[in-house]
């Protein structure tokens, strides 16, 4: 083969490259999701930790079609946030249905009301816990553990959001005896149980019932 039909067969092939359409992938291009909107007055909503769009989808199929449900981020979690219960008892009820139906974790939100003195349910206001120290407990998808450590510690229990995920507030203390001497408590117990520096911990209600 000559000189001549080499380098014509060589240009052919960077001819055909440049030609090529390069198609970005989809999913490395996907838009940053917007905040969750808190609930309407006198509204309860439900936030589902889903965390990708898959998960959203499948819970999304298993909702009644009179609810309203859409994608959004709540501090650093990507949740479905499900919409339209203007009934506590309902909004319950559904919260413990998607756990039970899918393992993911389901809280009712509530939205704030002035003169209010306490409620079970979270209010839309997440702020920081402040200094000291926090004795979280993982709950695995199973935040029924709450009422049992309340029981154990005779002190309400709240509900937290510490790095990436949600943890049960058994403790809040400037303390460090008084922390080591709960993690000690409730490790004892068999509760997955951690000390953490209180103001990396966003707090989201300080009792819930569940």
């Amino acid at each position: 083969m000559s000189n001549n039909q080499i380098q014509k067969i060589l240009g052919s092939i960077l001819i055909s490259i440049a030609s090529v359409t390069v198609v970005p992938d989809a999913t490395e291009a996907q838009p940053s999701l917007a905040e969750c909107q808190p609930p309407q007055p006198n509204e309860y909503i439900l936030l589902v930790l889903s965390q990708n769009w898959e998960n959203h989808q499948t819970l999304q199929r298993s909702l009644s079609q009179q609810l309203q449900a859409n994608l959004c981020q709540y501090l650093e979690d990507t949740v479905t946030r499900v919409a339209g219960f203007r009934d506590l008892e309902n909004a319950n009820n559904w919260a413990r249905y998607i756990r039970e139906l899918s393992g993911l974790s389901a809280f009712v939100v509530r939205s704030p009301s002035t003169g209010e003195i306490r409620s079970n349910y979270p209010a839309y206001n997440p702020q920081p816990l402040g200094e000291g120290y926090a004795v979280l407990v993982d709950y695995s998808n199973q935040p029924e553990l709450a009422s049992e450590i309340r029981q154990i510690l005779r002190e309400d229990v709240g509900l937290v959001a510490y790095g990436q995920r949600h943890y049960l507030l058994a403790m809040h203390t400037t303390s460090q005896k008084a922390a080591n001497s709960t993690l000690g408590q409730l490790s004892d117990r068999g509760f997955w149980t951690m000390v953490v520096d209180s103001r990396r911990v966003i707090i989201l209600t300080r009792a819930v019932n569940f």
